[in-house]
């Protein structure tokens, strides 16, 4: 969660809540609700699906021989939990239309 301090149930208001791998549960009323994912660019810019982003470094692409310049604006990126990804928690697709995985580190927001 993005700040586990003020944290509430959007159904009771409550703060007791219960955290799981992908999901929170209220402890007083049970209400359950995916947890916020938050992916933050090289910069600390908070980002969100649908952004554009720009490389900040280039990028070998494995299974491939092409490299990701730094510059390639990156239009429409996806975030994934990163757990799930090995550590990527951007997909994308490259300005050619080949599909990527990146990890945020490398991105600033466009």
């Amino acid at each position: 969660m993005s700040d586990p301090e003020n944290a509430r149930c959007p159904v009771c208001t409550m703060d007791d809540l219960l955290e799981r791998e992908a999901v929170v549960e209220c402890a007083t009323c049970g209400h359950e609700w995916a947890r916020a994912l938050v992916v933050h660019d090289a910069n600390g810019h908070p980002l969100a699906d649908g952004d554009a982003v720009t490389l900040v470094k280039d990028l070998k692409v494995k299974g491939s021989s092409s490299t990701l310049k730094a510059g390639t604006k990156i239009k429409k990126i996806r975030l994934v939990d990163p757990a799930r990804n090995a550590d990527h928690d951007i997909d994308a697709k490259t300005p050619e239309g080949m599909g990527v995985l990146i990890r945020s580190k490398w991105v600033r927001k466009a």
